[in-house]
């Protein structure tokens, strides 16, 4: 018997996979960003920590501390709202880690390994979706404390300071995504997550002057990057300007993503 050999043709829709390029890697990261807004719509209530938070946090700790540190309400908006923002929307980069655990652990990171997109798309767009997150919180403390009777020097330093803080924001989500990588569950992302901010918020000049505090704590202050964003904050917000701590704030910035961001990508690929 002679077997023969029958000659096949490949079919028009079975092309070769296109490499993966970076304009490609660019356009994927996109696309998972888009599902992350799309995620957004269907489910809303995601985004009640950034609408509730911030209006609440502005009236409880004006109000509380205002009268005990300032004197009366009005003179204490310029040292609390801007303290208020960036503990507000860094608070909220940590979300990023908890649901990108959630995600992994529901095995949707499973069915995107079977589509022909770049591996570290999903994590890209999940950082680039969740800075809507970081523009409604910035904005809404900002209404809140206009409403209050804060009183920004100039358009442009206001703009220039929510830029800055939502850039921080998006430095920090780049902690609590390694954090969502390595983790085994989202309870113990959020937990490590409150760990850090905990001192980081709360152990800076956000709500008090840090001369205010013993020596040792000022030296933490001093040095904790939370205060540079802050003081940068307070500097573009009156009429004194930023000055070295937007630079400062910058450079903490660019040195989280540059020693978190291939962590974080680095986990992801092991489990991806």
């Amino acid at each position: 018997m002679t077997a023969l050999a029958i000659p096949t043709t490949p079919l028009p829709g079975a092309a070769a996979a296109r490499p993966i390029t970076l304009l490609t890697t660019v356009q994927h990261s996109l696309t998972m960003a888009w599902r992350g807004l799309l995620k957004v719509r269907r489910t809303p209530e995601q985004l009640i920590d950034v609408t509730v938070q911030p209006i609440l946090f502005t009236l409880m700790f004006t109000y509380l501390f205002g009268g005990a540190i300032a004197g009366d309400i009005p003179s204490y908006l310029p040292t609390i709202i801007p303290g208020i923002l960036v503990q507000t929307v860094i608070t909220t980069s940590t979300v990023t880690g908890v649901q990108l655990r959630e995600d992994m652990d529901k095995g949707v990171f499973d069915r995107f390994r079977s589509l022909p997109i770049a591996r570290i798309a999903p994590l890209a767009g999940a950082l680039i979706a969740d800075m809507l997150r970081y523009v409604i919180a910035t904005t809404l403390t900002m209404v809140m404390g206009l409403i209050m009777g804060w009183r920004p020097a100039s358009v442009t330093g206001t703009l220039g300071a929510a830029l800055l803080v939502i850039v921080c924001a998006w430095s920090m989500s780049w902690i609590f995504a390694f954090f969502g990588v390595i983790a085994r569950s989202a309870s113990s992302v959020q937990g490590i997550s409150f760990l850090i901010l905990f001192p980081l918020t709360f152990l800076s000049n956000a709500f008090v002057p840090a001369d205010t505090l013993p020596s040792w704590l000022k030296a933490f202050a001093d040095v904790n990057p939370v205060s540079h964003v802050v003081t940068a904050v307070r500097g573009l917000t009156s009429a004194t300007g930023g000055g070295s701590d937007v630079l400062f704030a910058l450079l903490g910035a660019a040195v989280i993503v540059a020693v978190f961001a291939p962590l974080a990508v680095r986990g992801y690929m092991r489990k991806a």
